[in-house]
């Protein structure tokens, strides 16, 4: 088996992990509040990202060297994961992930302002091309645009400024304090608001939690795995994978079913973004590849992203 084929395979699996990972959270969503979800997400999250930290040999403390952009990051992150689970719960799941996908198109255009990225009128036919298939999706004027459709929408955008974000001060700042501030920020607002919805868990439900935990720590650790085995454009396109698995997960779980236009909004979006991937891979059409070195999923400040550990570990550049 060929390295990338190996990487690939490696990543199909991991999708796959979020993808139950996902269904778990929207399982949780019938019972609780997003803010429930992520306070305890993070919080049974946080002995597997206290052992991955431990691990950092880096001299320094956790004082940001950019502290505005730190702050714009984590904020993005929190927002990032109350409205991914809050979307999740109320919207099917192939929905969801299609409104996500969008977030290599968002990446594209803030890398001009953020990063100095030039984009070129291919890029811009292709963000242009992914936001047609977006409205595709989500049918403007024939159907009702809910709440968790601009949840969706937020996860999307606030992903894609994280993710670029982290491409802008990745040289400078520690992996460590990128990947703490997040989680600590989720902990603290999520507590604040936590009795306002708390609800009683049964025990079988605070395991169902333990268990997103460690579905979202064994994918991002296969992730890892997979862009150590392959090329980051053979890997990152991966991802996409997940509406396969929330095109079956949603049928047999939640009596859900892709409609004709979901489907062909979807692909739209998933062929921009490959040819996004695409074009970033080739050499000298990218200066910073910002879609490709996002690598994972968006930022949600519940556990530790697989990019920041792989450069904690010194598995790719900072720049």
């Amino acid at each position: 088996m060929t390295p990338n084929a190996r990487g690939a395979l490696l990543a199909l699996l991991a999708f796959a992990i979020y993808s139950t990972h996902d269904v778990v959270i929207k399982t949780l969503g019938a019972f609780y509040a997003p803010v429930q979800i992520v306070f305890f997400t993070v919080l049974l999250s946080f002995p597997l990202a206290t052992i991955m930290l431990m691990r950092d040999a880096a001299p320094g403390t956790l004082i940001p060297r950019h502290p505005w952009w730190l702050a714009l990051r984590t904020a993005a992150a929190v927002m990032t994961g109350v409205c991914a689970f809050y979307a999740f719960s109320v919207l099917p799941l192939a929905q969801v992930y299609a409104i996500i996908f969008a977030s290599p198109l968002v990446i594209t255009v803030l890398a001009i302002p953020i990063l100095g990225e030039k984009v070129r009128i291919r890029r811009w036919l292709a963000v242009i091309v992914g936001l047609i298939g977006v409205l595709v999706v989500l049918r403007p004027g024939s159907t009702d645009l809910t709440l968790g459709h601009a949840a969706a929408g937020v996860t999307a955008v606030a992903g894609a400024v994280a993710a670029v974000v982290v491409r802008k001060i990745g040289a400078d700042e520690r992996p460590v304090v990128m990947l703490l501030y997040p989680m600590v920020a989720n902990l603290a607002v999520m507590g604040v608001l936590l009795p306002f919805v708390y609800e009683p868990m049964p025990i079988e439900h605070l395991g169902l939690f333990a268990v997103t935990a460690l579905f979202a720590w064994i994918a991002g650790r296969l992730t890892i795995a997979a862009y150590q085995a392959g090329e980051a454009a053979v890997i990152a396109p991966m991802q996409y994978s997940q509406i396969i698995w929330a095109s079956l997960y949603g049928f047999f779980f939640f009596d859900e079913v892709v409609d004709r236009q979901t489907a062909l909004g979807t692909a739209i979006i998933i062929a921009s973004g490959m040819y996004i991937v695409l074009r970033e891979s080739r050499s000298g059409a990218s200066e910073n590849t910002p879609v490709l070195r996002s690598r994972s999923r968006p930022e949600t400040g519940t556990v530790p992203r697989a990019s920041l550990y792989m450069r904690l570990k010194g598995l790719i550049p900072p720049r």
